[in-house]
């Protein structure tokens, strides 16, 4: 059931639209889910990444030293960069709103998606 309410979701993320079912089944079974309320911090600037998210309810805000630089919703995924680079966060992410966040960690990241496609699309962030 796990599986099958994920792959409907993920195969409307334009990042994983590429995978076929298969790659996201795998996908599905190694991800984990986390609510969190408003105002809450997913990552910190500077902290070592761990994890890949993807929102599947409500939304969020990434802050640069401080300023807001981008708003993410339904969708939307972060914290690739610090995944692909082995660098710090480079922007703490807060949920604006009451959230329900997929993710999985830097090894099945590593794995199952393709993290060179990921690279050219985070580049416009940097």
């Amino acid at each position: 059931k796990k599986r099958e309410r994920y792959d409907l979701f993920l195969a409307k993320v334009p990042l994983l639209q590429s995978m076929d079912t298969y790659e996201r089944g795998q996908l599905a079974d190694a991800m984990g889910s986390e609510s969190l309320p408003a105002n809450s911090d997913v990552m910190v600037q500077g902290e070592t990444g761990t994890k890949f998210y993807i929102i599947e309810e409500g939304s969020a805000a990434a802050y640069k030293d401080g300023v807001r630089v981008m708003e993410y919703g339904v969708g939307d995924y972060f914290g690739e960069l610090a995944l692909i680079t082995n660098k710090p966060r480079a922007a703490t992410v807060k949920v604006s709103s009451n959230s329900k966040l997929l993710s999985i960690d830097k090894t099945t990241f590593h794995r199952l998606l393709h993290v060179n496609e990921l690279l050219e699309r985070s580049n416009r962030y940097t």
